[in-house]
């Protein structure tokens, strides 16, 4: 995995170098966990397992991009980063990216739509998020 992006994305103002904070990361995971836990509650709708599976993978991936020292203002720049902080690979975040996308169509044009299928792969991606933030360990203080 290289690191060489996330640097070159700071430079130009996409990503902003931050020192990673163990409690932040901490709070960002466990609130992603539950989110992801009742993404899985039978019985939600499917605009409410969307809803928080989606909060879930960007808390994840939040999580990674802060816990290698870098913060993004921008949503969608988090999952496109995944592929070098927690090496996930790419048709796995463009498919986050496609949720993202769906995500604003719902929030800004009252529209969502989605399938049960893509429910349950957003659902299985983010618990591969899970436990590619949980091998991450410890966060290094600089």
């Amino acid at each position: 995995m290289t690191l060489d992006k996330l640097a070159n994305l700071a430079r130009i103002n996409q990503l902003k170098s931050e020192p990673p904070d163990q409690t932040e990361f901490n709070g960002m995971v466990n609130s992603a966990k539950t989110r992801l836990h009742d993404a899985q509650i039978e019985g939600l709708s499917d605009n409410g397992r969307f809803s928080l599976a989606y909060g879930a993978a960007h808390g994840f991936a939040l999580a990674a991009l802060r816990w290698h020292g870098y913060r993004s203002t921008n949503r969608y720049l988090v999952f496109q980063c995944l592929e070098q902080t927690l090496g996930l690979e790419t048709a796995k975040w463009r498919v986050l990216d496609k949720c993202h996308k769906l995500r604003n169509i719902a929030e800004y044009e009252g529209l969502l739509d989605i399938t049960p299928q893509l429910i349950d792969e957003l659902i299985n991606i983010t618990a591969e998020l899970l436990s590619l933030v949980e091998k991450l360990g410890p966060v290094e203080v600089v």
